[in-house]
């Protein structure tokens, strides 16, 4: 891929459930190695821009390409789901997970390619520097080492374009920063696009390069600067939303009670 190729281009998207338009005249052009943050409030439709570049949902209109390439192709993309916990009974190494990356993108590559696969599960291992527990249960994990894992399985496959929603949930702050420098050491060293979702921007706001802010239909796109301002949330919120910067943090206030946080996340 050269530089001149965006990794995710997005033309003229609308998608809608129903009676419900989550986003409609949405372009988004996202380079090799740019980090995005997703943000906004559940219901919104953060995750479901994910599913979409996934291809688990359809568009109502409008046009997406990955390297270059009209459609959808799940064998460009690594993704990051949230942390959740496996339980201790599971017979699975952090090696089987990553393995897992390996042969979701070319079924059948067994015993004749085992150096190969080895190799780059072995070289996803070394990218999130996770060689002292790899061969460990996964259950016997701490959430911090299993998120870990599940990045490495991510970037297995060698992603133009690595998807991750939430990935930092229910990690303590020590193994947010962790997670969020692994992935920004992969995007800088291969030039991985990212897009990132999450509720908090903190835990990335220093790899960040743009922001894209959904909030009921509504969205802005722009660098941090440009849209985590009071006068940009106030707009999109439709209400009084201040936003504070608090030594190398920022803060919002206001949008939780303006956002409906009861809404299932889309």
């Amino acid at each position: 891929m050269t530089a001149s190729v965006p990794a995710i281009d997005i033309r003229g998207a609308r998608l809608r459930f129903g009676d419900r338009v989550l986003w409609s005249d949405f372009d988004l052009t996202v380079a090799p190695g740019e980090f995005v943050a997703v943000l906004g409030p559940n219901g919104s439709g953060k995750t479901s821009l994910l599913r979409t570049l996934l291809g688990q949902y359809r568009l109502d209109a409008g046009t997406i390409s990955i390297d270059g390439r009209n459609g959808t192709d799940r064998s460009k993309i690594g993704y990051v789901p949230q942390q959740r916990p496996h339980d201790e009974g599971v017979p699975l190494r952090g090696r089987d997970l990553v393995g897992m990356g390996v042969d979701g993108r070319a079924w059948g590559v067994g015993w004749r390619n085992r150096k190969a696969r080895k190799a780059a599960v072995d070289l996803a291992i070394d990218q999130v520097d996770a060689r002292a527990f790899v061969d460990a249960p996964l259950g016997l994990l701490s959430g911090g080492e299993q998120q870990r894992m599940r990045v490495a399985q991510a970037l297995a496959s060698d992603p133009v374009v690595l998807l991750c929603d939430e990935p930092l949930l229910s990690l303590d702050p020590a193994n947010q920063a962790r997670v969020a420098q692994l992935i920004d050491r992969r995007r800088r060293a291969a030039a991985t696009a990212v897009v990132f979702v999450t509720h908090e921007i903190n835990p990335v706001l220093p790899y960040v390069d743009r922001v894209v802010y959904l909030v009921d239909g509504r969205f802005r796109i722009g660098t941090t600067d440009e849209v985590m301002n009071s006068a940009v949330l106030s707009e999109l919120y439709r209400t009084k939303v201040d936003v504070l910067r608090v030594r190398d943090r920022l803060v919002v206030v206001g949008a939780d009670e303006a956002a409906c946080h009861g809404a299932e996340a889309l």
